[in-house]
């Protein structure tokens, strides 16, 4: 007995000596997100996907591109500043001194340089640098882009996808072993590391000690990722304390939050926007006249008020409002059965009489509520049409199948980086010998030529670039080989206990800036 109590004796003095020690001692801070996200890689270099949502925690860009509206456009991250040369055809970036990747290796101009060449081999969006015929390391702290035409790399360096540096010592590793990024490796130089990883279910990081921004007080130590699809199972968890942040809420639940004074509400423009593609391949849909009747029939404000409980709105053409280069001049359709009908008519399809294969994406619940729209409206003009639901891997396989491909394919898409111009408008319709995302197959030369004459002048002249794009998207909706459905938008509910919080259209997957957020 006497032995017990001197053994607790000396353990509560060494507590209050240790406390005396260390009178600023806080418990860690924990913060706790549901997300609909999932991870379809760990490799920064190969993500193109909604892995987005985490990996900007971990990993850095030379620049990061500062939200609409900012006074300044870009905000310099790895590079502190950068210069182009008088013909456009160099881009310099000065590195930020005495910056370390997780793994202990420095970042320098030979990183930059490793990361750049191994996205341009294999990176999921490696085509954003097609315009760059090297990366030249010019001293340590030195990095120096050359060109095969004028574009802008300053915004391309700040892009979502392709752009982050990562530690050459990882990159040597992946290329021996494929599956090196598998159990969730972080080797970038971001203010968090990927602690642990359970694959559909958790993921939890942890703080970069060494992170050259600084730590300050009310920062988050770790931060647990829990994977919940379901989003009324996320809304639980949000409400009931489980977690002290949730993506993607149920919209038509939105009131419950808009009426209480412990949350605050954002809705803000969003990155996607949703299409239906036509096969043009395809009798009757390589009729222009066809295609636009069927523009005709689409019930957008339905769709919008069904597929996204009325917060979205109709596009115009297939770049996102607020995206470059966006322009309202380029026109809409809008739901008139007469002008189908007439249409159809005047193509020789009186009455309709045939009918059209839909597919859309399984996973995405949006599709799902606004496809049997589309079947619906249809079937007034006299199209028949039945609706498939697939993965998005068995959609795309099917769809790139040429003239044996669906008749039409519902889409949700987004740019890789802030210009739709050189995503979107080039991925989605310009023809090339071999499409990967031209599922239209649509094949205009007029368009591909107000394309390359806009991405030429893109360099050099904004404005002139975004005119000849704007002619093009124009023609786009002229065309109609596909139909232009709505943007979206985003929500975001932040309870009053976290700071911090601000949402970046250039960035849509990366809601929760681990870094910028804070416990009141």
């Amino acid at each position: 007995m006497k032995n017990k109590s001197l053994v607790l004796s000396v353990l509560m003095l060494m507590a209050i000596m240790f406390s005396a020690c260390n009178p600023g001692s806080k418990e860690p801070l924990v913060l706790k997100i549901a997300y609909s996200s999932t991870i379809d890689t760990w490799d920064p270099i190969a993500s193109f996907s909604t892995e987005a949502a985490y990996l900007p925690n971990v990993y850095e860009t030379l620049l990061k591109i500062n939200k609409p509206g900012s006074a300044e456009k870009f905000t310099p991250v790895l590079a502190e500043s950068w210069s182009v040369s008088d013909d456009k055809m160099a881009y310099t970036f000065n590195l930020r001194a005495g910056v370390k990747f997780h793994d202990g290796e420095p970042m320098n101009a030979a990183a930059v340089k490793a990361s750049i060449d191994a996205v341009k081999d294999h990176g999921g969006a490696g085509f954003i640098w097609w315009s760059v015929t090297d990366v030249e390391v010019v001293d340590d702290l030195t990095v120096k882009f050359n060109l095969s035409t004028p574009q802008p790399i300053d915004l391309i360096a700040s892009s979502m996808y392709a752009a982050y540096i990562v530690s050459p010592k990882a990159l040597e590793a992946a290329a021996a072993d494929e599956n090196f990024w598998a159990d969730g490796k972080s080797h970038g130089t971001g203010p968090y590391m990927v602690e642990s990883y359970t694959p559909d279910a958790e993921v939890v990081f942890t703080q970069n000690p060494e992170y050259w921004g600084g730590w300050e007080d009310g920062q988050y130590s770790k931060v647990v990722a829990s994977l919940v699809p379901e989003a009324t199972t996320r809304q639980q968890m949000f409400e009931g304390g489980d977690v002290d942040l949730a993506e993607r809420l149920p919209n038509e639940n939105l009131d419950t939050f808009e009426s209480d004074s412990n949350y605050t509400v954002y809705k803000e423009p969003a990155f996607f926007n949703y299409v239906g593609i036509f096969n043009t391949l395809r009798a009757p849909l390589d009729d222009v006249k066809v295609r636009q009747a069927l523009s005709y029939a689409i019930p957008y404000q339905d769709i919008i008020k069904i597929g996204a409980s009325g917060f979205g709105t109709q596009s115009f053409g297939p770049v996102p409002a607020g995206v470059y280069p966006w322009d309202d001049s380029v026109g809409q359709y809008s739901y008139n059965l007469d002008k189908a009908r007439e249409l159809l008519t005047a193509a020789g399809h009186e009455g309709g009489g045939f009918s059209l294969r839909l597919t859309y994406t399984a996973s995405n619940a949006s599709e799902e509520a606004f496809a049997p729209l589309i079947k619906d409206s249809f079937a007034q003009i006299g199209v028949e049409v039945t609706i498939e639901a697939l993965s998005l891997g068995e959609q795309l396989k099917l769809a790139r199948s040429g003239a044996d491909a669906q008749d039409m394919t519902l889409l949700l898409y987004w740019p890789a980086y802030a210009d739709a111009a050189a995503d979107n408008l080039w991925s989605l319709f310009y023809y090339t010998e071999k499409p990967s995302w031209n599922l239209s197959y649509w094949n205009s030369a007029e368009y591909n030529k107000l394309w390359d004459e806009g991405s030429a002048l893109s360099g050099t002249d904004f404005a002139a670039s975004k005119e000849k794009y704007v002619e093009a998207v124009k023609l786009l909706v002229e065309e109609a080989p596909g139909v232009f459905l709505y943007d979206t938008m985003e929500i975001a509910v932040i309870p009053n206990s976290i700071a911090g919080f601000s949402y970046n259209l250039n960035y849509p997957f990366w809601h929760f800036n681990y870094y910028e957020l804070r416990a009141k």
